[in-house]
């Protein structure tokens, strides 16, 4: 074997041998939480029920697993459509792959510190010597052409594991990504089953004042017909005017809610505001899921994709401290170079044209002022900072979770008693109208009645709406089931 080769093998084989172990701190996955439940007080295992859509009783199941497609639950082919459009054209979505893909990206660049830097090079001058120097040719020329072509290998042997803590720190940074393109992937799906919870209420509460609207014109005509009879007196005929004219005002604001909600869908599904879609959603239009997946507490760490996102950050920050301590031991570089020389490129390859070098080096830092010292101090400040942000994420997490299972039950329980607070309200308003109509009773018990009827309808619809709105808050609290999609 030539002395070149045999040079280049040894660059490639020394940093073998003088591989060590990688020094810093090796990462260990935090525990999960020790706690049984969510909240403080254990919860039924069903909820209150109502007789009209999403007013079923739901029942909560423990360590049950979520789909993939939780959303599926409402059964609407509409809603699923929506989703559907929307993971293809949401442009946060494609950000937070594209961002993925550039840290799948670093983290393979990273990688490449693990193998020798192999160059390639070919050098060409036309060149004069002076002629009160020797010439610099054999032939004595003053003018001569100088070929060079060369082949150079140089390594940096990771002999205290700074590369493998450096690409350590990049795999971690890539698990992070990815975790939070699953947050974004769960955030999109989520707001979007949000929105259009939030305009089916839209459309049943503004059905519901327009209901009202009907009804408080019905008794404005029975006191113009009591008016015209003199059974009435004008300024009865007037209260019941305002009180219509409440009415109607309060239905442009409904529906300029609407229309805002529709523009948050539009733009969700990846269209502009001028482009929504045909879908329209009211509540009848969706079915309340019957069973509820509650996890066990000690998988939700591992469910929720925010939580693992900031574990890998963390991972991520324990290894900078193994680089920076690496940083401050000696740092080995390892060279090579082969290549010929000649005055003419058909001589490159003759005899006495070779050149070759070998060369290493070794670079310990004596004194800079405590900077490594300074860095290496400012990598464990940035572990503690990410450890305590993983533990704030867990119990924010948690109280995610908790807040939902709590609105689960009270708002279900809100649900029966704004049905019967309804259906008294109905029964109260038909009776003051009746009477009203015969005289039996004074103007003011029927406005009693009507105000209390319209408060009392638009907070059953505003019920029935939350009890859609927890179920899917509890699929999002809970992770959404990213892992058991297929891809």
């Amino acid at each position: 074997m030539s002395t070149a080769r045999i040079s280049i093998v040894a660059v490639v084989v020394a940093p073998l041998m003088l591989w060590g172990c990688a020094v810093g701190p090796d990462f260990t996955r935090p525990d999960p939480p020790t706690v049984d439940r969510f909240t403080a007080d254990p919860l039924p295992v069903q909820t209150a029920s109502a007789p009209m859509p999403g007013g079923i009783a739901q029942h909560l199941v423990a360590d049950r697993d979520i789909p993939a497609e939780w959303w599926q639950a409402f059964h609407s082919p509409a809603l699923d459509a929506l989703i559907k459009e929307a993971l293809k054209a949401n442009p946060d979505l494609a950000a937070a792959e594209a961002a993925l893909r550039q840290a799948h990206e670093m983290r393979l660049a990273g990688e490449g510190a693990f193998f020798p830097l192999v160059q390639a090079g070919f050098g060409a001058s036309r060149n004069k010597t002076g002629g009160q120097l020797s010439p610099a040719t054999a032939t004595g020329a003053l003018y001569y052409n100088q070929y060079t072509p060369q082949l150079s290998v140089s390594y940096v042997p990771d002999v205290f594991g700074g590369t493998r803590r450096t690409v350590e720190g990049l795999r971690a940074q890539e698990e992070a990504q990815r975790f939070q393109l699953e947050a974004a992937y769960l955030s999109l799906t989520s707001s979007l089953v949000a929105a259009v919870i939030g305009e089916a209420s839209l459309r049943d509460q503004i059905a519901a004042t327009q209901e009202i609207i009907r009804v408080q014109r019905e008794s404005m005509d029975i006191l113009r017909r009591q008016l015209a009879l003199g059974q009435a007196a004008g300024a009865d005929v007037a209260a019941q005017e305002a009180a219509l004219a409440q009415a109607e005002a309060t239905l442009p604001p409904l529906q300029k809610q609407l229309a805002q909600q529709r523009d948050l869908i539009a733009v969700l599904i990846g269209h502009p505001p001028a482009d929504q879609p045909n879908a329209k959603f009211d509540l009848a239009s969706l079915q309340l899921p019957q069973d509820l997946p509650v996890s066990l507490p000690s998988r939700l760490v591992e469910q929720r994709p925010d939580i693992r996102a900031a574990e890998e950050n963390l991972h991520a920050a324990s290894a900078a401290i193994g680089v920076a301590i690496a940083n401050m031991l000696p740092q080995i570089n390892l060279t090579a170079t082969t290549g010929t020389t000649a005055l003419t490129i058909g001589a490159l390859f003759g005899p006495g044209t070779a050149f070759w070098t070998i060369a290493g080096s070794a670079t310990q830092t004596i004194f800079d002022a405590g900077t490594l010292l300074h860095k290496k101090r400012a990598a464990d400040a940035a572990f503690d900072q990410a450890a305590a942000q993983y533990r704030s994420t867990v119990l924010t997490a948690f109280q995610n979770v908790a807040d939902t299972l709590e609105a689960i039950k009270s708002d279900a329980d809100a649900l029966a008693a704004t049905t019967r607070a309804e259906s008294a309200a109905k029964e109260s308003l038909d009776i003051a109208k009746r009477q009203l109509a015969v005289g039996a009773v004074t103007y003011l018990a029927l406005l009693n009645a009507e105000q209390t009827y319209q408060q009392a309808l638009i907070s059953r619809v505003q019920a029935q709406a939350l009890r859609f709105a927890d179920t899917a808050a509890l699929f999002q609290a809970l992770g959404g089931g990213w892992w058991n999609r297929p891809e």
